[in-house]
């Protein structure tokens, strides 16, 4: 058994599917399910039960599970370390960025990025807020986008973008036309909603509480122009940030201040402060400061 298995193993016991990880390690599903089974059998245990629908792991695999993520993340930081030491510049940048913020801000630098370091690869991850730093925290992401606040004992920050949200809303509603709308003013409005795995989804929830009542929940979306379309038919209102509020087709949508109170979207990117960080990971983060103007850290990262 080596690491390559051990990689196997992790994303079957991930995706809960052969066919799947296999998807993603870009190798046939046959291959992926002797490999397992070579596994099973060097171990004498099954690792995992296929008698249902989706497969799932076994004592004997949620035992080994954890023994696993060990091996091959300590194995990843030898390769990183040694690739550092030997001043090879390439390798690969997991960074994870939520739906609403790919667009607007990353495309151009991700290009410019390549440009400089072609021998790096940047894999990029779309999940929400909330997922992005439990994976920063766990390994499986290098460095993601999150909406502050965050855990600043937990993860070391660096903030890029500071924004608010904007109420929009069809423009035959009756708060269309206004310059600024009072978030109790909404109390009866059909929210259209960012997924639960959102920092944004908690954050306007709160809001919403605190000025006395629940939203009340029509629709659910990871992207920000299905969110806007729903708006725009006339579904219901939704809050989004300035950046795309200046995307949307003023004919369709109306845009309004949202106060009382206003709900910041200030988003940053974040690595673990008890994890090894990659010479590429590092670049990256240079990279990112040059290119988004922000101050130059005081000592090396």
């Amino acid at each position: 058994m080596d690491i390559r298995h051990l990689n196997y193993f992790l994303e079957v016991a991930k995706y809960r599917s052969f066919t799947k990880a296999a998807e993603t390690l870009h190798v046939t599903q046959p291959t992926i399910s002797k490999m397992i089974k070579a596994v099973e059998e060097e171990l004498g245990v099954l690792l995992f039960d296929r008698s249902t629908k989706h497969i799932e792991l076994t004592d004997a695999g949620r035992a080994i599970l954890v023994q696993a993520q060990q091996i091959v993340h300590s194995f990843d930081h030898l390769a990183s370390e040694l690739a550092d030491v030997m001043e090879m510049r390439k390798g690969t940048i997991r960074i994870g960025i939520p739906p609403m913020t790919g667009a607007p801000f990353f495309p151009a630098v991700i290009a410019e990025f390549h440009r400089l370091y072609p021998g790096i690869r940047i894999r990029l991850i779309e999940e929400g807020g909330r997922t992005i730093e439990r994976e920063v925290e766990n390994g499986s992401l290098d460095i993601g986008v999150a909406v502050l606040p965050v855990n600043e004992a937990q993860f070391e920050v660096l903030p890029f973008v500071v924004d608010d949200l904007k109420l929009v809303l069809h423009p035959d509603h009756r708060l269309a036309g206004r310059e600024s709308v009072r978030l109790e003013e909404l109390r009866d409005e059909p929210f259209i909603m960012y997924r639960e795995d959102f920092a944004l989804h908690e954050m306007i929830t709160t809001a919403c509480i605190r000025a006395g009542f629940r939203p009340n929940i029509a629709y659910s979306s990871s992207q920000w122009d299905f969110i806007s379309e729903m708006v725009a038919v006339g579904l219901g209102v939704a809050l989004l940030p300035q950046t795309i509020c200046r995307k949307l087709d003023p004919g369709r949508i109306a845009a309004a201040k949202l106060e009382a109170p206003a709900i910041s979207w200030n988003l940053a990117m974040i690595w673990s402060k008890d994890r090894y960080l990659s010479f590429a990971g590092r670049e990256w983060l240079r990279f990112a400061r040059t290119t988004f103007c922000l101050p130059q850290p005081t000592q090396e990262e």
